[in-house]
């Protein structure tokens, strides 16, 4: 068998030489009449394996991203030390996929180049701890983490055409090393069952542009964003009552995140927020954790003022908050906890005396605790109400607002809601493609950390009507088939 034009022996030994470990040409190779067994197929057929089994989890990391600040605040509540552990799903993600593609990319060359695949002992353990590897993440996301498939889903209504097109795309490269493994080693198959596979394929079929055309997408009315990174139309805020009766901001339960409380009140620190009076509470510094442990990455933009200021925050009142919004004219959704709280009913009561005291127009305040809700509806009638459900069959009162997690609500649950005049806000969307797709769908609002990021968002990424999608399929499928053709041909 002749050597593959353009195939010299310093190529085949420096392709050999990180695949098998081998420092041989390819005369010496031949002349030891080596040959790639069964067993290397198998080998190459589980390296495959392995790199479409990394790829996938790559994809899963990009997309659960929108979601890891969750996984930051779940960690530093088990082990309190603050990590963007982002970076080290990223990083760790980013050695396995580059790890199994350069030894994908030397096999196929050297399949090309018509050396043995002889993969090395050494490679074979680190593909199979590799695949260990990821199989435990997709274990550990699916038993502790098992929302992100929905996820998943709703992320191929973004990604379905660019899939596609990658896909496609390597189809056709690979069709080159499939025609000179068969021309090489005679195969009595027919060669031509790749081109039957790959007119198989057919357009995705969850691209938002099928499903919407781009007459139907409409404008979300409003961005519901925590406080701590712009300013913008509305504030979803938690509000805990202090010891002597003054309702706070605070997110968290305790204060040892966000607060030095462990610096000024050490044996207090593990105690509920709930357990400070109002007194107390002023005593801590509610910013500097924001500049040192950098829990969102717009903190590297701030000025030298900006982070002058940050440094002197401190716990705000409720008051505090309703004054601000009264004067910028937004809207202010909150809840109130704790929820189990022996006296949460007092809880409601001095709530609702901040808000009437403030002047701030109620129909500007969204309340979001079920508990006593009637007692609400008398005391402030003006005030909206938005329920964390969805609504139920017979429901007494009309349900206007709804605040879900954005994997529980449909495209065409979310159509529906607003063709019956329901508004719908969905939490937490920080990423522009999520942002989009609930955009696509008639989304109301979104809750979001990156409001920085979504208020420059002018309309959703990919417009791109059915029938220009369609095209595109039908043109980057008949130019791979050609290829695919020409490659089959060229090699024999």
């Amino acid at each position: 068998m002749a050597d593959p034009p353009g195939c010299c022996s310093t190529c085949a030994t420096c392709l050999l030489c990180p695949y098998s470990c081998q420092w041989i040409t390819a005369k010496k190779e031949k002349r030891k009449g080596l040959r790639t067994t069964k067993y290397d197929c198998c080998w190459f057929l589980f390296l495959f394996c392995v790199f479409l089994f990394t790829l996938f989890w790559l994809y899963c990391a990009i997309i659960i991203l929108n979601d890891f600040h969750n996984f930051n605040e779940f960690i530093f509540r088990q082990r309190k030390v603050w990590l963007d552990w982002s970076l080290v799903l990223l990083i760790a993600t980013a050695v396995l996929i580059s790890y199994s593609s350069v030894l994908l990319v030397l096999a196929l060359c050297l399949q090309l180049c018509g050396q043995p695949l002889k993969l090395h002992w050494v490679h074979k353990i680190l593909l199979i701890l590799t695949a260990l590897v990821v199989a435990a993440a997709f274990t550990g996301l699916g038993i502790k983490w098992a929302e992100e498939w929905k996820s998943a889903r709703i992320s191929l209504q973004a990604t379905g055409p660019f899939l596609h097109i990658g896909a496609v795309g390597g189809m056709t490269l690979l069709a080159w090393p499939l025609a000179s493994f068969i021309y090489r080693t005679r195969s009595t198959g027919n060669p031509l069952r790749a081109l039957h596979c790959h007119c198989g394929w057919c357009p995705a079929s969850c691209h938002p542009a099928e499903q919407h055309g781009v007459q139907q997408w409409q404008q979300v009315s409003s961005v519901v964003v925590k406080p701590a990174l712009a300013p913008t139309y509305g504030f979803p805020l938690c509000s805990f009552p202090s010891a002597d009766g003054v309702p706070f901001l605070m997110h968290d339960e305790e204060l040892t995140r966000t607060t030095n409380v462990q610096a000024v009140f050490p044996e207090r620190a593990a105690l509920n927020s709930t357990a400070f009076n109002w007194t107390d509470l002023q005593q801590l510094d509610a910013g500097s954790w924001f500049l040192e442990r950098r829990p969102f990455p717009t903190v590297q933009s701030l000025s030298p003022g900006d982070r002058e200021e940050a440094a002197k925050q401190r716990i705000p009142s409720l008051e505090q908050a309703l004054e601000a919004a009264k004067q910028s004219n937004i809207s202010i959704m909150f809840d109130l906890r704790p929820e189990n709280h022996s006296d949460y009913q007092n809880f409601v009561n001095v709530t609702l005396g901040v808000i009437l005291r403030s002047g701030i127009p109620l129909q500007q305040v969204l309340w979001l605790p079920d508990g006593f809700r009637e007692d609400v509806k008398q005391q402030a009638p003006g005030v909206q109400h938005v329920y964390g459900r969805k609504r139920v069959e017979n429901e007494r009162e009309p349900v206007l607002h709804v605040n879900l997690p954005y994997q529980e609500m449909s495209s065409e649950e979310i159509r529906q809601y607003r063709q019956d005049n329901i508004s719908v806000n969905l939490y937490v969307v920080n990423q522009p493609w999520l942002f989009s797709v609930l955009w696509c769908s008639g989304v109301s609002s979104v809750t979001t950390n990156a409001c920085q990021v979504l208020k420059e968002m002018k309309h959703p990424i990919w417009l791109l009507p059915s029938s220009t999608y369609f095209m595109i399929w039908i043109v980057i499928d008949c130019v791979s088939f050609l290829i695919i053709i020409w490659a089959f041909v060229l090699m024999k």
